[in-house]
């Protein structure tokens, strides 16, 4: 893959988005690739966890605007620039949805420069890890663009609430790593720079002791609740979920490992 590495250990694949030269500015050769990998990950029992990094000193400088974020997508009929504009916008937002969507809690690791389209895709991820460097860049209005971008006008709101949103997007503020934190962006700042990815790894390795129905049913239940219609359509989601646990081996071995005070060994069983 051109614009991706991938690395699989132990339930956890590591996709690191690999355009350095271009601090990761996201292609449509970029796009697709993260697509096809997501969408395998729908179907995917082995891999329990995701981290998402990228290559460099930067997590990803946004859509490659020089290439419209679209140049190295697959062969098709001759597009004009709206039509080609249109398709790099709208797969950029189907792999934020897509990093909802996929079963695996997704930790972002991040470094530098998170700007654009690459806000919206690091805070589609469950919890996300900085270095010191990190700092979001939310340039839209500044560009005479508007901050609805690839899903981050749904996103902003939902992490740090309506009024900040509006702030941040209506002036095209940038937000280091520190005020970040603050505001509830980020998971954790690591000391020091560059310490993301084993930090992310280290999350993840504490992810993959928990039950793997537990964190599959309760990333589904957390999505579900971003637009739950109300609690008692919440209630019903959650007591179904609950009660199919209790026909889980592991809600056994869980249960089991508590009164005997160990680690419990799931087998997603």
């Amino acid at each position: 893959m051109g614009g991706l590495k991938l690395d699989r250990r132990d339930g956890v694949l590591t996709i690191t988005l690999s355009r350095p030269d271009r601090l990761n500015a996201v292609d449509g050769a970029l796009t697709e690739e993260m697509l096809d990998v997501l969408n395998g990950l729908m179907r995917d029992p082995a891999t329990r966890v995701v981290v998402l990094t990228g290559e460099g000193r930067g997590f990803c400088s946004g859509m490659d605007i020089q290439g419209d974020g679209v140049d190295g997508a697959a062969d098709g009929p001759a597009e004009g620039r709206v039509q080609r504009l249109y398709r790099g916008i709208a797969n950029g937002g189907e792999v934020t949805a897509r990093l909802r969507e996929i079963p695996q809690p997704v930790i972002a690791a991040l470094r530098g420069p998170v700007a654009g389209m690459g806000v919206s895709w690091a805070l589609a991820c469950d919890l996300r890890v900085a270095d010191p460097t990190t700092r979001f860049v939310v340039p839209f209005t500044d560009l005479g663009l508007s901050a609805g971008d690839c899903g981050l006008s749904w996103l902003l709101p939902r992490l740090v609430g309506p009024a900040k949103a509006a702030e941040i997007a209506y002036r095209a503020q940038r937000l280091d790593a520190a005020r970040a934190l603050d505001l509830g962006l980020l998971t954790e700042i690591v000391d020091d720079p560059g310490g993301d990815l084993a930090a992310a790894h280290a999350l993840a390795d504490e992810l993959l002791t928990k039950s793997p129905y537990g964190l599959r049913r309760t990333k589904e239940l957390l999505n579900m609740a971003l637009d739950a219609p109300g609690l008692r359509r919440q209630l019903a989601a959650e007591t179904g979920v609950q009660t199919l646990a209790f026909f889980t081996e592991d809600l056994a071995e869980g249960m089991t490992a508590t009164l005997q005070k160990r680690r419990p060994e799931f087998e997603n069983r």
